[in-house]
């Protein structure tokens, strides 16, 4: 069923922050694209839920961000990439070696894409010979929805609906965007707000 979709290998930084999570999800659970991760990607996206609770206060954060991570792994099952050591040699010139890992998860996954808000972290020059490129979750999640925009603004109205506490008006929804970066695909979403 995925073999003709989009692969994006999606980094821990794009998947702390509840909205950019749940939009990401939402793009991947209606089919966009073929979403893929790490064990260790997952550990870092729980931590890193983890951190921003407690920074806002919530008293049973670490369980929160147990939950979290246990709901992405049970909705993906087989999102998970782990046996890439083979490839952490094609890996070893990166700014950051402790990036070293997404890049050889996603290369042993063969994605065309990773999904990073550390766009320094993974330079051009250095995927480009690899066949893979990184890109902002603001621009990977515009250019998803910009694929088939009805689909994906029907997909997104589901995920806003969805949300309980609290419930979200479209306008909210796109001033939320806004306020966590996503100003490309909140000018994708904006003529269609009615729908939304």
């Amino acid at each position: 069923m995925f073999a003709n979709r989009y692969t994006a290998f999606i980094d821990a930084c794009s998947l702390a922050g509840a909205l950019k999570r749940n939009l990401l999800l939402t793009l991947a659970e209606g089919e966009f694209f073929r979403l893929r991760w790490s064990s260790r990607v997952l550990t870092e996206t729980e931590q890193a839920i983890q951190k921003i609770l407690l920074n806002k206060g919530v008293t049973d954060a670490a369980d929160r961000a147990v939950r979290a991570r246990g709901f992405m792994e049970e909705a993906f099952e087989d999102a998970c990439v782990d046996d890439y050591d083979e490839f952490l040699c094609a890996c070893t010139s990166l700014p950051d070696a402790n990036d070293a890992h997404v890049l050889a998860a996603a290369l042993k996954t063969q994605a065309a894409t990773i999904v990073t808000d550390n766009l320094k972290d993974f330079p051009e020059t250095i995927l480009t010979p690899l066949n893979i490129e990184a890109r902002s979750t603001d621009a990977f999640i515009a250019d998803t929805i910009s694929l088939d925009l009805g689909r994906a603004v029907a997909v997104i109205r589901n995920m806003r609906l969805r949300m309980k506490r609290p419930e979200k008006t479209p306008q909210i929804l796109l001033l939320d965007m806004e306020a966590e970066g996503l100003t490309e695909t909140v000018d994708v979403l904006r003529a269609h707000v009615q729908s939304l």
